[in-house]
């Protein structure tokens, strides 16, 4: 483990593809989703396509239904190491 070097990212995912990848990881349809978290399935539709913006009060929402934190869904590219000001 002497020459271990962290991965490094090979594709960048939107906001609406975040949501995605997590919905399928979670097993859920769109339709689900939707029923789980009263966001008409068309909506759902449209933020994965990023046609509509997520928005904070959504992010919550999904986030809760998905059981992760809504920073995963709103900054899925976030590179602490790099974007940080630290």
């Amino acid at each position: 483990m002497k020459t271990f070097r962290p991965a490094r990212k090979r594709i960048t995912v939107s906001v609406g593809e975040s949501v995605r990848i997590i919905r399928e990881l979670q097993g859920y349809s769109q339709n689900e989703l939707a029923s789980l978290t009263g966001i008409p399935q068309a909506t759902v539709s449209a933020i994965e396509n990023d046609r509509v913006r997520l928005g904070v009060e959504r992010a919550k929402i999904l986030a809760r239904a998905l059981q992760c934190h809504p920073a995963v869904l709103v900054f899925p590219g976030w590179d602490v190491g790099r974007d940080s000001a630290a």
